[in-house]
Formats: C-alpha cells, structure tokens, sequence
C-alpha cells in the first residue's frame, strides 16, 4: 500500500464527488481525510487515500481524468509527503461562526487569536450568503481545536476582534 493525494479543481458540476470517490474505490482507494468544496462556480476536491501499490500516481491520475466530470480540471495526483498517521491534534473542541459585513483583512485578525492561544484551526470555510434583505453578508466558520486551559480567554478574544470588526460571533462546543 502507498499513500496518495489526489486534488482536483475544475467547474462545479452534480454528480462530482460521486464520479470522483467511486472511481477511487473501483481502483481500490481507502479515503482518509477527504475535502470538497464549491468556489464560486468552481469545485475543488482534495483527499489524502490508500492505494494498492499496482495503482500508481499515474494510473490514478489517468483513470480519473477519463471521468466527464472532471473534464477541463487541473487534477494532481501524487505521493502524500507527510506522514498521515502523525498528524497534529485534529480534534475539534468548538465550532465558532462569525458573520456579517466582508473586512478585509477578517481572516487574518481572527487567524491570529488562535495563534495568540495556541488553538489549531481544523477546518475554515468562508462564503459570501444572501442576507434575506436583497444584499449579501459574509460568513466564517470555524472548526477548531483550543487547549482546555485556554478556551474561555480564546473565545472572549475572537468574540471582542469580531465586535470590533462590526461582526456578529456564535460558537459551540465540538
């Protein structure tokens, strides 16, 4: 067995991730951590998986560029250089939403609290969403892990940068 990463950015279109995952296991793929997520009108699917050693980067790369779902992608198909089984913590501890009118620089600000707090970002997903009143609103999620004993003074922190920034600020735990 040897492991792969297989990422793919091409046109958003139904049936992707269905095309893409099931070829994977026709060339006996075992998914690990898998992303998928539309930009704008694009879609970009990343995932780190098993393979048989008879399946190379090649023979993979090849395979799912013959998928009409993926036609016109920018596919990259190639050894996974890091080790997946010594991952950093991955856990997430809490689920913070901040949201309201785009900043530049938002990400930024609110990157560098958990950095300030030692706290691991997990997962981030940002979209511009209708806002119900004809007009658009930004949102932030974050999906991340906080050492214990910093979860009260890292949320307080988030929640003060997004009040400075004239931004709403949600969480929960994990």
């Amino acid at each position: 067995m040897h492991t792969l990463l297989v990422s793919a950015l091409c046109p958003d279109r139904t049936g992707l991730v269905a095309s893409v995952t099931g070829r994977l296991f026709d060339l006996g793929a075992n998914l690990g951590d898998t992303t998928f997520a539309v930009l704008a009108g694009g879609a970009e699917f990343s995932c780190v998986c098993d393979l048989p050693d008879s399946a190379t980067a090649e023979d993979v790369r090849l395979a799912l560029a013959e998928l009409p779902e993926l036609e016109g992608a920018e596919l990259v198909v190639e050894p996974f250089r890091f080790d997946a089984e010594k991952a950093p913590p991955g856990r997430v501890t809490h689920r913070i939403v901040v949201s309201g009118g785009d900043r530049p620089g938002l990400i930024a600000r609110l990157s560098e609290v958990f950095v300030q707090f030692k706290a691991n970002i997990v997962r981030l997903e940002a979209q511009r969403v209708p806002d119900g009143a004809g007009g658009r609103r930004y949102v932030t999620r974050f999906a991340v892990a906080i050492p214990e004993r910093s979860v009260g003074a890292c949320l307080a922190t988030v929640a003060n940068t997004a009040g400075a920034l004239d931004l709403a600020c949600d969480w929960e735990e994990g």
